[in-house]
């Protein structure tokens, strides 16, 4: 797992007030938990481009006024409107005590099941993973190839060594689900099917029974030549 540094500084007040004031300056107020104490703090927010926006899980090596913390991003926020960094929670990494954290799922490869018209969907872009800091992941790698239709990975499918993978046993992380024109043609080829096979003496019966009876019919009238 990579490792980016980050130095912020402590706040000397904390409330909506002055973070509002910390955001205005282009600085995101932070706060450490995990450890002993609660720290508070603000970082540039530019300094988080590597942090935040990034798709794998990284150690955060936090330099707080000179004084030194690894941590892990547990949760961060975003404006509502403009989609700007306003809060980040760090989860100060301790060592012998398990952490909780999602991290981000990759998919590989080309399910089978979407060769043959099938949709692909992934239900969960992260998964909650618990254990020793140092054996989580950066990222949940998904080979999704083998997937046919009708087919998914559940949460009971995947094994971290040294981890607890959190969700339901059976809830599906990725699945391939059948769509509409798939379910159409297997209908019309069912439906082919069944008047293929279809026996044909059947109606050849009901349709020869007319042409005998018209016979016996013709057998009984009386010869008009007579």
């Amino acid at each position: 797992m990579k490792i980016v540094s980050l130095s912020g500084l402590l706040r000397a007040n904390v409330g909506k007030k002055d973070a509002s004031n910390l955001r205005r300056k282009g600085t995101v107020p932070c706060v450490l938990y995990g450890g002993k104490e609660q720290v508070h703090f603000y970082a540039d927010e530019r300094a988080f481009k590597n942090i935040i926006y990034t798709p794998e899980v990284c150690f955060v090596d936090l330099d707080i006024n000179g004084k030194k913390a690894q941590a892990m991003v547990q949760e961060a926020q975003f404006h509502k409107v403009n989609d700007r960094l306003i809060h980040v929670d760090f989860l100060e990494i301790v060592e012998g005590k398990p952490v909780t954290i999602g991290i981000p799922v990759k998919l590989k490869g080309q399910a089978e099941g979407v060769k043959a018209g099938g949709r692909l969907i992934l239900s969960h872009r992260l998964v909650k993973v618990k254990g020793p800091a140092t054996k989580i992941p950066a990222f949940l790698e998904l080979n999704v190839e083998p997937l046919t239709i009708g087919k998914s990975i559940t949460f009971s499918d995947i094994k971290i060594d040294g981890c607890e993978v959190l969700g339901g046993a059976n809830m599906a992380i990725v699945s391939v689900n059948v769509t509409r024109a798939v379910e159409e043609t297997t209908t019309a080829a069912v439906t082919t099917d069944a008047a293929a096979t279809a026996t044909p003496a059947e109606g050849a019966a009901k349709t020869e029974a007319p042409k005998a009876d018209a016979k016996a019919a013709d057998a009984k009238k009386p010869d008009a030549k007579k």
